[in-house]
């Protein structure tokens, strides 16, 4: 097929977008596709649309903004052009961190006690129902931003102001959240709406204190235990949890749940990718290979899918 592949882009991502891009466009050159490769620009849209003439499907390898929340998704839509991943909805609920907290609160899925502040709100305000209302540890964050970008670990009262201004930097909403102290877990997702299964769990164990931006994408900075040494109970039940999970924002395809086991031995979701890493260090493939598929064969398995649900 002629496929291509949107990679790059103009989150603060980019760096990792990239890395998915040329994964992908080597993976689909080497099982015979023809690749239309797209540093994705939102300013060069009327350029993009002369490149996606005569094209099969379409490749999503962007992170972040402008990439994972839906309004790619909406412009291939628009263009009617078949891509792998989730639709416009679920994308953007997964992205929106709140939302899809409310969500899986309905849905009565284990989460991480959190509240919602606005850039509106005084700063001041925000600051004090902070120190009242959490015990520290806890993590303040941007409510859409991915690879733990403007997150902050805060100890200690002194670290909060810097903290709130670090995440309403990268958003004009942030999250203040319980820290979860556990085990790093993710859960990749695959499937037909309605028959999603889930793959191995895998357990990640970073060479730094917590998983942060450097732990997930530079080579060696955490070890990845696939499958993860869990019983099997405990397996099966995470597993179910998220396929609910990216069941209940409504995603398809393809998906991977971020997951905390609690030194209670109970799973927290932290948040589900609509767009997983695809680079040399993702959690996705690894899974797909802990199943016997290479990383071409899982990316064919993916296009066919799509297209297939088309």
């Amino acid at each position: 097929m002629r496929i291509a592949v949107l990679y790059g882009g103009t989150s603060k991502e980019r760096e990792v977008s990239l890395s998915t891009g040329e994964g992908m466009i080597k993976a689909l050159r080497h099982l015979g596709h023809d690749v239309v490769a797209i540093d994705f620009n939102p300013a060069k849209l009327t350029q993009h649309i002369n490149d996606l003439e005569n094209v099969d499907f379409v490749l999503i390898g962007l992170h972040g903004k402008q990439g994972e929340d839906g309004r790619v998704q909406g412009f291939l839509e628009l263009l009617d052009l078949p891509y792998l991943g989730s639709g416009v909805l679920a994308s953007s609920l997964a992205m929106d961190k709140s939302r899809a907290k409310q969500i899986f609160a309905n849905e009565g899925l284990p989460i991480a006690r959190s509240q919602t502040f606005s850039k509106k709100m005084n700063i001041k305000e925000i600051y004090q129902t902070v120190i009242e209302t959490f015990d520290y540890p806890f993590v303040i964050k941007p409510n859409q931003e991915g690879s733990t970008l403007g997150l902050t670990f805060v100890h200690q009262q002194e670290e909060v102001e810097k903290a709130l201004h670090l995440a309403f930097s990268h958003d004009d909403q942030l999250i203040v959240e319980d820290f979860v102290e556990g085990r790093e877990l993710t859960v990749s997702v695959f499937g037909d709406q309605g028959e999603e299964e889930a793959l191995p769990i895998i357990e990640i164990i970073p060479k730094n204190k917590y998983y942060d931006y450097e732990a997930k994408y530079s080579e060696g900075g955490s070890q990845h235990i696939v499958p993860a040494n869990i019983a099997e109970s405990l397996t099966n039940r995470i597993q179910s949890l998220a396929v609910k999970a990216h069941q209940a924002l409504g995603c398809e395809s393809y998906s991977r749940v971020d997951f905390i086991l609690n030194n209670q031995g109970e799973p927290i979701i932290l948040e589900v990718n609509t767009l997983p890493g695809m680079t040399p260090t993702s959690l996705y493939p690894d899974a797909a290979a802990a199943i016997g598929l290479s990383y071409e064969d899982m990316l064919e398995k993916l296009v066919r899918l799509a297209m297939k649900n088309y």
